[in-house]
């Protein structure tokens, strides 16, 4: 197995299974001095897209004053 030049390297799927490394999984590395290890990060309470979504909720509410009919032809230069 090569590593990429973009320091990529495919986990086997025998050892993804065994290890629960799911497409999205976080994982961390650690070394050593001899080997590298790769960890399974324990999942987040909140995913980051979840973190931003929850961020910018109700960010758009300034102007309630408009109509959506009034915001669409504002945002088309009518």
């Amino acid at each position: 197995m090569r590593i990429t030049s973009k320091g990529q390297v495919t986990i086997p799927a025998r050892i993804r299974e065994q290890a629960g490394l799911l497409p999205d999984t976080e994982v961390d590395f650690a070394f050593d001095g001899e080997a590298v290890r790769i960890f399974k990060v324990p999942a987040r309470a909140e995913s980051r897209g979840q973190a931003i979504v929850r961020r910018l909720r109700g960010s758009g509410t300034a102007n309630l004053d408009m109509s959506t009919d009034e915001i669409l032809e504002l945002m088309r230069g009518h």
